[in-house]
């Protein structure tokens, strides 16, 4: 009846804890979700296509402005249209489904780790530096793909555990890896195969005997497989050309569209986006290489292992293709907290002096922001962020375990803080206000329009806004779209360099004029 009561006991704890963590997760994901516009590319890219299959009802072949969409499997563009139809169209709508199955890998990851360890130090310490880690947080916020990869991920390494004692759990795993193709496709083989080395090295016999895993991978891939099988009986070659080469396989050997960087790119972007976890990593390896004979260890160094080498030596390099290396990397550091936390002699004084350090750097950051580029928001955020790893790092140095707590908690407010200012998508910082521009165009130009512009590039966040479709183009093609029937989005350089003698400007917005040209004969008839 004690050993009963015991169990019930710990559930409950346990459901608890599960319960803070989701509550904790979703506050900071969906504070203020819709207070920015959205973000060039993949947000633009997918509200637009949602949109098209809001209006149109066509589920099944994705379109842009009725052009084929090609780039994506549908999984997320399928769940934005779900959350337009239920709250209508608009930045929170497009960006709630992945805010909020990001949110839930929080809790769910705790739950990863209770099914590792008999103590429920190490999982609610990795649930907390997940929690807290601002790439998670900030992309997850986003309508990008990468934080419900995370979630999805999490859920199969979850339905892998709890399948050692429960093997119909299994099911769960091919379901999940099906749910990351639906959504990014080949990155199902390399989390897939993360699972599998895992299980080579745990039980070489896991995958072989257990008919339930085969039977979730059929459950899992069968909607994948007829979706394929009908992008290519519809579009034939050039759904082969454009989404499996040109956004799969060149990105292996192929920087695509700029993006490159060198082997030690993404050590880079882990050591600046997941401080101040991140000093904790080297001696937490050293920790999981002691102990790589347990679960955790074989997981977490397999996992990082494969999937940094991975992507380093993609010639495509982008800063949220290491998202999937974030639950391991939260499990890893959890574990070695947990160690020092029971253990006080046993503090490095060299990670304190790390703290300092950083947190002097910090605050020579926050000086820079708020005097130099007058953002007294991230002035005020950058300083609760020093005092935070000052006052952890006083805690380390001193041997106070409470240095963890310091740490996560003060790490969290100053993360809903920036969630819930205007700063925490800073690319926006980077061009033109896009709202102004799109109410010009939507307000002067037929349903349909395409228009224009001497924009370098084509911004899709202002084809979502607009309702139109915007492309850049070069001089000499503007110039002769300026002698026919057209409507023109053009910066003073461009106004002052073309030919513009037949048109009639319809507006100004940012810096920009929306111009409709005419043919020469048009024009002169007017005239008369």
């Amino acid at each position: 009846m004690s050993i009963f009561s015991a169990d019930l006991k710990s559930k409950k704890t346990d459901l608890i804890w599960f319960l803070i963590f989701l509550l904790a997760a979703l506050f900071l994901w969906l504070i203020n979700l819709g207070n920015l516009p959205l973000r060039d590319w993949d947000e633009g890219y997918y509200g637009t296509v949602a949109k098209d299959m809001f209006h149109s009802g066509n589920w099944l072949y994705l379109t842009y402005y009725n052009q084929p969409f090609l780039l994506k499997p549908p999984l997320i563009i399928w769940l934005i249209n779900l959350s337009y139809k239920i709250g209508g169209i608009n930045e929170f709508t497009t960006r709630f489904p992945c805010a909020f199955l990001t949110a839930c890998g929080v809790p769910l990851l705790y739950l990863v780790s209770r099914n590792l360890f008999y103590d429920r130090l190490p999982a609610i310490f990795s649930s907390l530096v997940y929690l807290t880690l601002l790439p998670v947080v900030r992309h997850g916020r986003l309508a990008m793909i990468d934080g419900i990869i995370n979630t999805f991920f999490i859920v199969a390494i979850f339905c892998l555990l709890k399948s050692r004692k429960q093997p119909n759990w299994a099911i769960g795993i091919g379901i999940s890896l099906g749910l990351i193709a639906l959504s990014k496709g080949i990155l199902a083989i390399a989390l897939g195969g993360i699972i599998v080395i895992y299980c080579f090295f745990d039980n070489p016999k896991y995958i072989s005997k257990n008919s339930a895993l085969w039977i979730g991978l059929i459950l899992g891939f069968l909607p994948v497989f007829t979706w394929y099988i009908l992008q290519i009986n519809h579009y034939g070659e050039l759904f082969i050309e454009v989404h499996f080469k040109q956004q799969n396989f060149d990105r292996l050997s192929t920087s695509v569209e700029g993006n490159k960087g060198s082997i030690f790119y993404y050590f880079i972007e882990l050591i600046k986006y997941s401080f101040p976890w991140f000093i904790f990593l080297p001696t937490a390896l050293k920790w999981a290489w002691e102990k790589r004979q347990e679960n955790w260890a074989k997981l977490s160094i397999i996992g990082l292992g494969l999937f940094m080498g991975i992507i380093s030596i993609m010639a495509t390099k982008l800063p949220w293709y290491i998202m999937p290396i974030y639950p391991l990397f939260s499990l890893v550091i959890a574990v070695y907290l947990a160690k020092l936390y029971e253990k006080k002699k046993s503090y490095p004084q060299f990670l304190a002096f790390l703290l300092f350090m950083g947190s002097g750097i910090v605050l020579m950051a926050g000086i820079y922001l708020g005097i130099e580029e007058n953002k007294i928001s991230l002035l005020i955020i950058t300083f609760s962020l020093t005092i935070t790893l000052f006052s952890a790092a006083w805690k380390l140095k001193n041997k106070s375990p409470n240095f963890v707590a310091i740490l996560g908690i003060g790490l969290y407010i100053n993360l809903g803080s920036l969630m819930m200012s205007s700063e925490w998508i800073w690319e926006l910082n980077e061009s033109f206000s896009v709202k102004p521009v799109a109410t010009l165009i939507r307000e002067n130009t037929p349903p349909g329009t395409i228009i224009y512009t001497s924009f370098p590039y084509s911004r899709t966040s202002l084809d979502f806004y607009s309702d139109r479709q915007v492309l850049a183009d070069n001089k000499d093609n503007l110039q002769k779209l300026a002698s026919q029937t057209s409507y023109l989005l053009l910066d003073k350089n461009a106004q002052d360099n073309l030919r513009l003698s037949h048109g009639k400007i319809l507006g100004e917005a940012e810096g920009f004029i929306l111009l409709k040209t005419f043919p020469e004969s048009k024009s002169s008839r007017n005239k008369q």
